[in-house]
């Protein structure tokens, strides 16, 4: 990528002439303009670090406000999920007809989530040059995408590497019996409330007519649905904690190990940020996900039927359905404003930098 000269105050509107010192070289091309301005120290307070955080949350509500192809994005992402979650099911089957086969059922989860990742990681580099590269307001994101196929070593071997970590966190944390098992069956108790229950009905379509045996549709859902949603949280928090591993990648033109180093050096300066706005777009998530007390009281459904017996009506499972659909549609949606605040943060994290660095050298 070739990289452009220009001078601070120009670049950044800091001041009204031009300095005497000019950058060489710079890491960034055609980046958003950051939605808030950045202290080369990273400082200004924890509130005011916090506000940087939000306020990168609401700038990538109004990018994609403004771009709506960015919106392709959103649906090929549900796309892998809802791909992971089919997947997970035919584990179930397969973890149920050959449950002395440990080694082939590991081999084959990581595979799922492997594969899963690796999708994931590619859209999310689209993304990431779909906006660093946008002209006149519009990006172009399937282009864009092309281009990522130049950074496929990079995405194939970082894929690899938030697998291996998202099956050993799962192994460690979620699994039964493991450290967090508890509290995370203490978190999916919500879901058992009709109509967010992991089990609509299971007479409806659990077992095959005239046989007895369980469907694969039973297995996917609710079991391959339950075991994407806890990968899906494991590799959410992978992301998190990695935000800037894929801008440095696709933008900094870094290898994978230059790219990892630079993002946990990153996220050092920036982590409040970036907590305040993962913290803020789960709090619009969690607000969607419970207007389900609002929706049961409205129904005067308090505890949800035993669903081996008494089967809901039929308004009331189109109601639950309804219900899923809209949330993860909010939840893919703020899924896709999360990467692009990731984006705008590690502009502001890198504009920081430069104009750190072009005063040292004022002084020098």
């Amino acid at each position: 990528m070739n990289r452009v000269s220009e001078n601070t105050g120009h670049w950044f509107g800091l001041c009204r002439k031009p300095p005497l010192v000019h950058f060489s070289q710079a890491d960034i091309v055609n980046l958003p303009e950051p939605a808030h301005e950045r202290l080369p120290d990273g400082g200004g307070g924890g509130s005011g670090t916090i506000r940087r955080g939000i306020g990168a949350a609401l700038s990538g509500t109004k990018t994609l406000a403004r771009n709506r192809q960015l919106l392709w994005f959103t649906l090929l992402a549900g796309l892998v999920l809802a791909g992971s979650t089919i997947g997970q099911g035919a584990l179930c089957y397969i973890d149920w007809i050959m449950s002395d086969e440990i080694v082939l059922r590991l081999v084959l989860r990581f595979l799922i989530e492997f594969a899963t990742l690796f999708c994931l990681v590619f859209l999310l580099a689209g993304l990431v040059l779909s906006i660093s590269s946008k002209k006149e307001g519009s990006a172009s994101f399937f282009v864009e995408l092309a281009g990522a196929k130049k950074y496929l070593k990079a995405i194939f071997l970082w894929s690899f590497v938030l697998a291996l970590a998202g099956m050993l966190l799962d192994r460690i944390f979620f699994y039964p019996g493991g450290f967090f098992w508890p509290f995370s069956s203490f978190l999916l108790s919500p879901l058992l409330q009709f109509p967010f229950t992991l089990n609509l009905n299971p007479s409806t379509f659990a077992e095959i007519p005239g046989y007895g045996g369980r469907s694969l549709l039973f297995w996917t859902y609710p079991y391959g649905f339950e075991d994407a949603l806890t990968f899906s949280a494991i590799n959410l928090l992978l992301f998190i904690l990695t935000a800037f591993v894929v801008p440095f990648i696709v933008l900094g033109q870094k290898s994978l190990r230059e790219a990892v180093v630079g993002s946990f050096a990153m996220m050092k300066k920036t982590w409040v940020e970036v907590a305040a706005c993962a913290v803020f777009l789960g709090v619009v998530v969690s607000g969607v996900f419970l207007t389900y007390l609002l929706v049961q009281a409205a129904h005067g459904m308090v505890t949800p039927p035993n669903l081996l017996y008494d089967r809901p009506t039929d308004a009331w499972i189109a109601l639950g359905l309804l219900y899923y659909l809209v949330l993860f549609s909010v939840a893919f949606v703020v899924a896709t404003v999360g990467g692009i605040a990731a984006l705008d943060l590690y502009t502001s994290a890198k504009t920081g930098q430069m104009l750190k660095s072009a005063e040292t050298e004022s002084l020098a």
